[in-house]
């Protein structure tokens, strides 16, 4: 009698607590209304990017290259990492109101295009301490190439948008392109 009593008690004591786990178990994604940032602003942003490859202090280096590329024409396989100047004009020493931290690969076989990956950080003014994802192709012999926003932080959260680069100066493999980014969010 004592054995059953103590079974009986035992499966009660299970049943309760695989309900105790049922109930505070989350699951696994739920669909809210989102009453908290509701995006509506548009920024319009205009810099000017600085990629230096050659000198004593590049802001992009090389850190990956098949040996198939030595032979290619366009580099293609090529990866660089970079933590590039942003600035209010299209000169080195203009104000710098953030860095294009990310990296670039060579990643058509037919003409000399990037895959772009960066964030854009803000280290001035209004934006300062919020980011920018932008994340796209980018046929560099193109007038105007256009790159897809893809996200932010701070005043960006919930960022989209499309970013706009031309090519302002060319020297050598050192560039200052031209960005006009336009963000809802």
């Amino acid at each position: 009698m004592a054995k059953r009593f103590l079974l009986l008690l035992f499966l009660s004591l299970a049943i309760l607590l695989l309900a105790v786990t049922v109930t505070e178990t989350e699951a696994y994604s739920t669909t809210t209304p989102f009453h908290g940032h509701t995006p509506e602003k548009h920024t319009h942003l205009h810099f000017y990017f600085h990629d230096v490859i050659t000198g004593d202090k590049p802001t992009a280096i090389r850190v990956a290259a098949p040996p198939a590329t030595n032979s290619s024409a366009i580099s293609f396989g090529v990866v660089m990492i970079a933590d590039d100047p942003l600035t209010e004009g299209p000169d080195p020493s203009s104000k710098k109101v953030g860095r294009a931290q990310g990296m670039y690969a060579s990643t058509d076989m037919n003409i000399l295009s990037f895959t772009m990956v960066f964030n854009l950080v803000f280290t001035e003014g209004e934006f300062k301490g919020s980011t920018v994802a932008m994340y796209g192709r980018n046929p560099i012999m193109s007038k105007v190439r256009e790159m897809p926003i893809i996200g932010g932080t701070g005043a960006f959260r919930f960022a989209r948008g499309y970013a706009q680069a031309r090519t302002y100066k060319l020297v050598g493999l050192d560039a200052v392109v031209e960005y006009n980014v336009f963000i809802w969010h």
